[in-house]
């Protein structure tokens, strides 16, 4: 598509290896160089993906984001190879990318119910440190072009605090993914953090105030609807955390919507509230897979799952390319009818 340049902003969610799907989309995106990323704001897999985009990008321009990513996703499941969470041999009979079977995927989720990360890990190892440190310069991100948002939530106060470029360091992405029951908490300038999804996954507020981009797309990684209702403690679980991961981002864009209903929001932040275009790719696929899945980052999974985020980033340059710039795209008056 031959035009002039459109200025967006990025919103990553977390969801583990789905992440994956989020560095699909990314890859596409990239292809683009009519695009112009002004700032992403990311969480969890989402925060590691935007770090690991804008590295990339700093010394490379899009090809060099590109293949920093391809990079990380296979140095995680280079490490994944050897974790004690494998599909059993029905997993794999049947054809499922879950970890339902597997014993210890099943002995781990059993202890995290009665004893902590403290117990169970106390050296608070985590591999995906290495990773970072591999992945990422960051000293060169913190003078990166694309502005980071990095969120993470304190434990103290259950509020969010969203790290910048050059705060940004392997235990603030660390902490931005940091789930309760299988992590230690982070500790950041003397402050415990846990998972940046409780306070927002991920935050929309600092690329409205931010960033000079007038479009939002948000990469979804957690469903926002199940047509089955959940019956088993793990499947009730998993909803309860998508629930509880999606409600801040959903407020966020009931904000928009509620603001493009304004006679005149006037000139300063509501304004920019109001005008912000917003749009969405996501995939139906990702519901279908367990909860369990996203601590699966077999190859062959994680390809399957970028080239999902591909084709349905493609998908959407097909159906609304044109319209960046110009209109939103996502339907954010629904989120006015649930209120």
């Amino acid at each position: 598509m031959n035009r002039s340049q459109v200025l967006v902003d990025l919103a990553l969610q977390g969801g583990g290896s789905h992440g994956a799907f989020t560095w699909g989309v990314l890859d596409r995106l990239l292809e683009e160089p009519w695009l112009q990323i002004a700032g992403i704001s990311g969480t969890s897999a989402g925060a590691m993906s935007a770090a690991v985009l804008a590295d990339g990008w700093t010394a490379g321009g899009a090809d060099g984001a590109r293949e920093a990513l391809d990079k990380y996703w296979r140095r995680v499941s280079r490490a994944a190879a050897f974790s004690p969470f494998q599909r059993s041999p029905l997993d794999r009979l049947m054809g499922r990318w879950s970890l339902d079977t597997s014993p210890a995927y099943l002995f781990a989720d059993l202890m995290s119910r009665v004893l902590s990360p403290y117990d169970l890990n106390p050296l608070g190892y985590n591999p995906l440190r290495e990773i970072l440190a591999e992945s990422i310069d960051f000293e060169r991100l913190a003078g990166a072009p694309i502005k980071l948002f990095v969120t993470a939530t304190r434990v103290r106060t259950g509020r969010g605090r969203i790290f910048r470029n050059a705060e940004i360091t392997a235990d603030v992405l660390l902490a931005s993914a940091c789930l309760p029951t299988m992590f230690r908490a982070i500790e950041i300038e003397g402050e415990a953090y846990w998972d940046g999804g409780y306070a927002g996954n991920p935050t929309i507020t600092p690329l409205v105030r931010e960033t000079d981009a007038q479009d939002t797309i948000v990469v979804q990684i957690n469903p926002t609807e199940r047509l089955e209702e959940p019956r088993t403690a793990a499947d009730i679980l998993n909803r309860l955390n998508e629930i509880s991961f999606n409600s801040p981002l959903a407020k966020e864009l009931r904000m928009i919507a509620l603001l493009r209903q304004v006679a005149d929001p006037g000139t300063g932040e509501g304004a920019r509230w109001a005008h912000m275009k917003t749009h969405r790719i996501k995939s139906d696929l990702l519901a279908t897979f367990a909860a369990s899945s996203k601590l699966n980052a077999e190859w062959a999974f994680v390809s399957k799952l970028r080239d999902e985020g591909r084709q349905a980033a493609g998908d959407f340059l097909d159906a609304h390319g044109a319209d960046l710039g110009e209109r939103s795209t996502a339907d954010l008056d629904i989120l006015l009818a649930e209120c």
